[in-house]
């Protein structure tokens, strides 16, 4: 595996080395087109002088809001070569939360695709900082909905420039900011990672690593490139071991072991219950009948995770990571068997701490938050775009406070327990209980709400509300879903909803949310649900 010096993390450079030494190396499968280094860096040459083209400048702001496919690294990595700061928009946003991503994140321009393009033009008038906007798609750019006075609409083949010279590479830093990716928020709004460039470099170098990926493998990928998985996890851990990725539109169980197959996958991923998913699928030949060698599950299903390996004849691997970092710890194949369950240890890469509420560190065994030091630099995030607070907040002498709980045991392995911040992990993805909450607090007959995690039976949570309505007031169980798949993200809408008389609070008046669990699980058999009621949410 090539190294390269802090001062080489970036984009640009990477790619110019891979061009000159593995040109014709296969970097991207995609739908049967096999697309090489030598080409993929001469395709973000192109959409880089391309942006260049149509004003946009290094440390500009451009919202991206694409499917999985070539042209997301090519729009992303092309932007990175010439310092402009990427917005990767996760797909599934619309309504309140779309307007959100892009107003905050102080994006001028926006990249959209067909498919989101009428949700987007809903809230276009709110998007005041926005000039231009680049539609990916087959209707003419007059019929797409987004020409209000004053913002130029330009067709997305304007930003592939004939021109494919490679944009001068000391003229980006590693430490610059290459991407801004929204996290679920805790007490306050989704928070805006500002990612140095040299932060994906670090995730993909230890992967790589860690992993024992090598040049002849293809790691395949169904998870959406604006997480932090597919763009970090595995396409930069592919850059860094000289392999290949094959990327798919998005996860289907059904096309899984095809995808697998046809592309001579040697490694893939799995986030929560797409793990569950796969083992639950119905027993058959082809499961053997592949390439595969490695499997990164997240977390690593101890209950499964020898039967597991022997059913598919894969390794399990698994990490602790979040946006704002990197592999904190790493599950190796060659950590033992009784370690399964666990995330791993840190590899030189970091330091940790568990401490309890009063900073005070813990124990072996003892429950804590998890508190990270890093030791490579240019590893971490760089801050909470445009949140000096919540910036300050999430640092403690150097340790970075991760509000996730866990224990280590006496061979420094670590735990995750459950989250001491208030989110809600639902196949994947991090929801905000205040946005649940802030959205459904609209509603003209609701007077209070509280969103709450309860376990899935796909693990992870889904989303459940207990909904005070306003005196006097009428309002359904499908009201509450109905209102809630309007103006949020559909895997925020509620499975399950609760009228209650009142939030059970303290005397200072702060919610006792564990009050709210403790009902949630002991009822669970009682409470309403949207699946049983047979409401449907459209994606």
């Amino acid at each position: 595996m090539h190294d390269y010096p802090l001062e080489e993390r970036t984009i640009g450079h990477v790619l110019a080395e891979k061009a000159m030494r593995i040109p014709d190396k296969v970097f991207l499968i995609w739908e049967g087109r096999r697309i090489t280094y030598g080409q993929i860096d001469t395709l973000t040459n192109r959409y880089a002088n391309g942006f260049a083209a149509r004003g946009v400048r290094h440390g500009d702001h451009v919202a991206v809001i694409l499917p999985n496919c070539p042209e997301f690294y090519a729009v992303t990595w092309g932007l990175g070569k010439i310092g402009a700061v990427v917005v990767p928009v996760n797909t599934a946003a619309k309504g309140d939360m779309l307007r959100y991503f892009i107003d905050q994140s102080d994006a001028t321009s926006v990249v959209i695709d067909d498919e989101w393009v009428d949700r987007l033009a809903a809230v276009s008038g709110q998007l005041s900082k926005v000039t231009s906007y680049y539609y990916r798609g087959g209707r003419d750019i007059r019929l797409c909905g987004l020409g209000r006075t004053g913002v130029d609409v330009a067709n997305f083949c304007v930003l592939e420039s004939d021109d494919d010279s490679r944009p001068p590479v000391q003229a980006v830093a590693h430490d610059d900011t290459q991407l801004i990716m929204y996290t679920s928020g805790t007490t306050g709004p989704s928070k805006g990672v500002m990612c140095p460039h040299s932060q994906g470099h670090a995730v993909g170098r230890a992967t790589a690593n860690d992993f024992g990926y090598r040049s002849d493998d293809i790691l395949y990928t169904c998870l959406p490139l604006f997480h932090a998985n597919a763009i970090w996890f595995s396409s930069y851990a592919a850059l860094w071991a000289d392999a290949a990725i094959a990327l798919a539109a998005r996860f289907s169980a059904t096309r899984f072991w095809d995808d697998i197959r046809s592309s001579g996958a040697t490694q893939f991923n799995a986030l929560g219950a797409m793990t569950n998913i796969i083992w639950k699928l119905p027993p058959g030949p082809h499961e053997r009948d592949h390439a595969l060698r490695l499997c990164m599950a997240v977390p690593v299903p101890k209950e499964i995770y020898r039967e597991l390996q022997h059913r598919y004849g894969v390794e399990l691997t698994s990490v602790f990571a979040m946006s704002e970092n990197f592999s904190v710890t790493c599950f190796t194949p060659s950590d033992p068997f009784e370690k399964a369950g666990s995330a791993g240890q840190p590899r030189g890469a970091c330091k940790l701490r568990i401490i309890d509420d009063d900073g005070r560190d813990l124990a072996t065994g003892e429950v804590g938050e998890i508190l990270v030091l890093p030791l490579m630099p240019g590893s971490m995030m760089k801050g909470y775009y445009r949140m000096p607070e919540e910036t300050a907040r999430a640092f403690a002498d150097g340790w970075f406070c991760t509000g996730d709980r866990g224990y280590l045991d006496a061979d420094g392995y670590l735990y995750f327990v459950d989250r001491k911040k208030e989110a809600i992990r639902r196949r994947g993805e991090n929801i905000s209980a205040y946005e649940v909450e802030l959205i459904l607090s609209r509603h003209p007959a609701i007077l209070e709400v509280a969103a709450i995690p309860v376990a899935s039976e796909m693990t992870e949570d889904d989303v459940m509300v207990y909904v005070v309505k306003r005196p006097g007031e009428v309002l359904t169980h499908a009201d509450v879903v109905n209102f809630s798949a309007t103006h949020m993200t559909y895997f925020m809408v509620p499975r399950f909803v609760e009228f209650i008389d009142s939030l059970p609070k303290t005397a200072t008046e702060k919610l006792e949310k564990y009050k709210l669990k403790q009902d949630a699980q002991a009822r669970r058999g009682e409470l309403w649900d949207r699946e049983l009621a047979g409401l449907r949410v459209e994606r």
